[in-house]
């Protein structure tokens, strides 16, 4: 009879799950990258690079300094590099016939108006650009909200030191839209994000993973250790919460209180230890409780809390 209960019970979570991973993919896309490009043009289609800088001289020349600029214009690795403009814009010669204009001729602009899809717009940076760290990328948290590749960066002209983002770091370019997390890093502990010393990539992948939040690793602890490794262990005696996550009472884009933690000391450990026979009201007038007085906390007495090797350490205190 259990069996029967648990078939039943498995049997619609399968389907749920099922019915969720196919409208992802129906959201995402599952074609190839091929089918979403245009279809090749004819040569005689293309009008080359000195008729697009005749029209639009200003933006040629902006689009000459920078990196892709430089590569396209002056020393191209094959025949689709050697297209210029038109290799990501598409071939020219309706656009010319058309008298120019935006959006004429069928012209990609890749403008937040550009009536083109995301995905098609996607498709044609992937084209030359689906290796590394972009090889999550379809079926990613960024790909299956529709953001696309000029939302964050600007190929056409030079505005950050690196990665042709659209602003000049990353933290003001991922802060356009993770508003929460870049107030975070305000507060007085925090990541040194703004004192340049690391960067959002340097725990997350915007361009997609196989883990939780971006992660670059396969978990928030595994994130932390690439810095933190003499939190990682194994240890003789081990605090539940810290093996579990970090993040049970760290936050990592940044709090008021010291360390990265949640919940300002004592408070935080008397979230989980309110055992009898412990003080557990932070600033009582008990006499127990006396010992929880301004500037002292459980760390006092119990400093390696996440985790201890010394065989009297079950409670973190050696």
């Amino acid at each position: 009879m259990s069996r029967r209960r648990s078939a039943l019970v498995v049997v619609p979570a399968l389907l749920l799950f099922v019915s969720v991973a196919s409208c992802a993919r129906a959201r995402t896309g599952s074609e190839p990258i091929e089918a979403l490009l245009p279809p090749p043009a004819p040569a005689e289609d293309y009008i080359g690079v000195q008729l697009c800088r005749a029209c639009h001289p200003a933006v040629a020349a902006t689009f000459a300094k920078t990196t892709m600029g430089r590569l396209f214009l002056n020393a191209p690795r094959n025949a689709k590099e050697r297209h210029a403009c038109e290799t990501c814009h598409g071939p020219g010669k309706a656009h010319m016939q058309a008298g120019g204009g935006r959006g004429k001729g069928g012209m990609i602009s890749f403008a937040k108006n550009d009536p083109t899809p995301i995905a098609v717009r996607n498709a044609i940076c992937l084209d030359c650009h689906a290796k590394g760290d972009r090889l999550f990328w379809r079926g990613s948290a960024h790909a299956s909200r529709d953001v696309a590749c000029t939302s964050c960066h600007r190929v056409m002209e030079n505005i950050s030191a690196r990665h042709n983002l659209a602003k000049v770091n990353e933290i003001e370019t991922c802060g356009t839209c993770h508003l929460q997390k870049r107030a975070q890093q305000l507060r007085s502990s925090h990541m040194p994000l703004r004192e340049g010393k690391m960067s959002c990539s340097s725990c997350h992948n915007p361009h997609g993973t196989v883990s939780q939040a971006l992660l670059k690793e396969g978990s928030p602890n595994e994130t932390c250790y690439t810095c933190h490794a003499e939190k990682r262990g194994p240890f003789l005696w081990e605090h539940a919460p810290v093996s579990e996550s970090c993040m049970n009472c760290h936050e990592p884009h940044g709090t008021n209180h010291e360390k990265l933690l949640k919940v300002a000391m004592p408070r935080l450990c008397q979230q989980c230890h309110v055992l009898p026979g412990h003080p557990s009201n932070p600033y009582g007038t008990d006499a127990p409780s006396l010992k929880f007085v301004v500037a002292r906390q459980c760390a006092n007495c119990h400093t390696n809390v996440h985790g201890s090797n010394h065989p009297a350490g079950r409670f973190f205190a050696r």
